[in-house]
């Protein structure tokens, strides 16, 4: 009797283990298959008014390519680009934002920029939601690295409220692939540091309240680029250099003409001596 229970347990704890070998099988499965794409939001859209191009880009400056690519295919209106304060005086923003222009001729008023000194995507959301109250914005398209647009669309929608919807897209960028992502490092470098980022995210907005108009902190006014060339013109020394070229030929030119007409003028005027000699005979 005893061999035979000794027997049923053993049967039994094998059962257990195969039943927790199987579980344990599943759920790396789905987190090596599944887990990857659960950090990425990638909305479908055929217009929205405005995207917003959140702090953090690679050298690539991936971001400025694709919400260019919206921009010249009229899918948005009008973007603002958000840049961290880098040096003293200088923002991420204005070295995104000379980068953009160069990606279409793009009518500057529809090109905002927002220079912050924020080190987390809350405090973005911080200094550019009273803004977008402010200008009753009802969609907003959050353009940011793949792997952050769920937690970045929670933390807006969060703090924003029922006023405006916020879309994300998969921008597609090598530096993370939603589907292999295990087999890159680059890509399990962004699936480890954005989960965590995610599940942090959740305790910095535990308790907090959303955002209106009067909670506005800029770090910088935020205008587009039209606005500011008015208050602080560019000035294009490389166009003036050019121009002053231009100038200095045209009038070597002039002046070389003159001489020569001057010099034409002088040879009509010369005119042949008289034979003053007598002749004696």
């Amino acid at each position: 009797m005893k061999d035979r229970s000794s027997h049923k347990s053993h049967k039994r704890l094998f059962g257990v283990l195969a039943v927790v070998f199987v579980v344990l099988v599943a759920l790396f499965y789905i987190t090596i298959t599944k887990s990857g794409r659960w950090l990425v939001q990638d909305d479908e859209f055929t217009h929205v008014k405005w995207a917003v191009i959140l702090d953090g880009q690679t050298p690539d400056l991936e971001r400025n390519d694709f919400a260019a690519g919206l921009l010249a295919e009229g899918k948005v209106d009008s973007v603002m680009i958000l840049g961290r304060r880098a040096f003293r005086d200088k923002s991420n923003a204005d070295f995104y934002a000379e980068d953009f222009l160069t990606l279409g001729n793009f009518d500057k008023g529809t090109i905002f920029l927002a220079r912050h000194d924020d080190p987390s995507t809350v405090a973005e959301a911080y200094t550019i939601i009273p803004w977008i109250k402010l200008h009753h914005m009802d969609t907003v398209l959050l353009v940011t690295a793949a792997a952050a647009t769920h937690r970045a669309v929670n933390i807006f929608t969060h703090l924003t409220g029922t006023s405006t919807t916020y879309l994300a897209a998969d921008i597609h960028h090598y530096m993370y692939n939603a589907d292999d992502w295990f087999f890159d490092r680059e890509s399990r470098k962004s699936w480890l540091h954005e989960w965590a980022a995610l599940l942090n995210s959740y305790f910095d907005l535990w308790g907090r309240d959303t955002l209106d108009v009067a909670d506005s902190t800029y770090y910088s006014r935020i205008r587009s680029i039209a606005e500011e060339e008015l208050d602080d013109p560019v000035i294009d020394l490389q166009q003036l250099s050019k121009k002053a070229a231009a100038g200095d030929t045209v009038k070597a030119a002039d002046s070389t003409k003159v001489d020569s007409v001057k010099e034409d003028s002088a040879k009509t005027d010369i005119k042949p001596a008289k034979d003053t000699a007598t002749v004696k005979n």
